[in-house]
């Protein structure tokens, strides 16, 4: 083990001055990795078509290439599956996170290449440590175990090949190189199983007597393991079961909304830090403790360009590159990666926090909003308002979701929230209210919408028992992984449908 940690020690060391360097020099950085992609690709389908061995910079690549989305490449994506290759990308791919999004129920199947599996998720990974650890000295993380939560994937086969479709999680745990195992739990065996059910069991009977130091895994499920092994050993606390517990490293969703539930199960003691990683690439972590920001990683086989807001959904959009973005402005994320996704709209929005470094934070996505009467509630501005008003009643939610309540009539319109509380607050009127006034301060359309219930009346709160999220999922084959509940929608699909079960149930 010692040997392992003298060259977890020399890596971390290697990767701070790289990352010092790129922090340095952001731009000459991006236009290198520009060109890079863009000339490895030349001999593609793809490459060909658009002329990549005559772009010499980006203006002549935004103006050859349109923006693209998964539909539009989606083509490609399926020769590719079915074995055909050099149509993207010049590597052999066989591996495909499947993502079905927050806000389609359609699956995507997002090409994962050798080098972005390597040059860039698991770059990620070895970067979430080497910053974790240069921030704290102290660290004992390399003295035991990461809990790493996985989905699942299956291998399909072809008449002359095979592939692999599933979690993004499970495609990375399953190529991990073998020293990485000496850290990780539980068992491929256990980590990669289907069944949710059947899975919870075995992880916590795998891990709940190990030295587990940190945890890796999407909230929501990993609230759900962790309240399953308190409960198994009859704890209070994640130190009653792993004294030597550090820090949890999360991504996938918003943390917002779950973290007074892990700094309770943990006691006061643990660090959090937040990764920004997507089956489509691996963006940004949290480079310094006690912020909530995340430092851009520039050279991870990622050539980004941005999506002001008025160019959101619109056909032939206009972007930005990374050297002229400005803080406090949103924009929606455009990557181009080593995975063969070109100038492809993530539909993930941001605002930068500072510029060289570039840190951001995660506002929402461009599809995950409310604008029915527009008001242009995004995500992030719900997480925000939704934590005041826990904060101010002592309520505590699990899950929640919220859709519109459109005008018929006289009536006016609003908006409906199914909200699974851990922690009821003491007066549902009372949190619907001090939800709409902290919605009213954060959101300046909200706001002029709701004045004297002209077009939106107040939020309407609906509290329902425990696990209705978790039989919602189940009922729609959506547990563990990286599968998410909808948070917001411009249309009530989501809260029909939840409530439709719930009447059924």
């Amino acid at each position: 083990m010692s040997f392992l940690n003298s060259i977890a020690s020399w890596w971390m060391r290697k990767r701070m001055h790289q990352i010092d360097l790129f922090m340095k020099y952001p731009i000459e950085v991006q236009e290198e990795w520009l060109q890079r992609l863009l000339r490895t690709a030349r001999d593609t389908e793809w490459g060909k078509k658009h002329g990549y061995s005559s772009i010499s910079n980006w203006k002549e690549y935004a103006d050859r290439v349109p923006l693209q989305n998964y539909e539009s490449m989606s083509e490609y994506i399926d020769r590719i599956r079915k074995g055909e290759q050099n149509l993207l990308w010049p590597e052999e791919i066989t591996c495909f996170a499947k993502s079905s999004g927050t806000t389609n129920d359609k699956s995507k199947f997002i090409p994962v290449s050798p080098e972005s599996l390597d040059g860039c998720h698991y770059n990620g990974g070895r970067d979430m440590v080497a910053i974790y650890c240069n921030n704290r000295p102290e660290t004992q993380l390399f003295t035991g175990k990461n809990l790493a939560l996985a989905g699942s994937k299956e291998t399909f086969f072809h008449a002359d090949h095979s592939s692999e479709h599933g979690d993004l999680s499970a495609i990375v745990i399953s190529h991990l190189p073998l020293w990485a195992e000496f850290f990780r739990l539980p068992d491929l065996s256990v980590a990669l199983m289907n069944n949710w059910d059947e899975k919870l069991e075995k992880l916590a009977a795998a891990t709940m007597n190990e030295n587990v130091v940190s945890l890796a895994g999407v909230p929501s499920w990993m609230l759900v393991l962790l309240k399953h092994i308190l409960q198994k050993k009859n704890a209070r606390s994640l130190r009653e079961v792993w004294p030597s517990f550090e820090v949890y490293f999360h991504g996938g969703v918003s943390f917002l909304p779950y973290r007074k539930q892990f700094e309770e199960l943990m006691g006061g003691k643990g660090d959090f830090m937040e990764l920004y990683n997507a089956s489509e690439g691996f963006f940004g972590i949290q480079d310094r403790s006690g912020s909530d920001e995340l430092l851009l990683m520039l050279d991870y086989g990622i050539y980004y360009e941005f999506l002001p807001q008025d160019q959101w959904n619109k056909a032939g959009g206009k972007t930005i590159p990374l050297g002229e973005t400005q803080t406090g402005v949103p924009y929606s994320m455009v990557i181009t990666t080593t995975a063969g996704l070109w100038r492809y709209d993530l539909g993930d929005t941001i605002e930068f926090t500072s510029i060289r470094p570039y840190r951001f934070r995660i506002t929402g996505r461009t599809k995950l909003f409310i604008n029915a009467f527009g008001e242009e509630l995004m995500i992030d501005n719900a997480e925000r308002a939704l934590a005041v008003a826990c904060e101010k009643t002592g309520a505590v939610i699990g899950e929640f979701t919220a859709g519109p309540i459109f005008m018929t009539g006289s009536e006016t319109g609003g908006h409906e929230w199914i909200i699974e509380f851990e922690k009821e607050p003491p007066s549902l009127p009372l949190f619907s209210e001090l939800l709409d006034n902290a919605l009213k301060s954060l959101n300046s359309d909200y706001e002029a919408k709701r004045f004297n219930d002209y077009t939106l009346q107040m939020p309407l709160i609906r509290s329902v028992k425990k696990g209705t999220f978790f039989d919602w999922m189940k009922s729609k084959n959506r547990l563990g992984g990286q599968n998410k509940v909808p948070r917001l929608a411009n249309d009530r699909k989501f809260l029909d449908d939840i409530l439709q079960n719930i009447h059924a149930w």
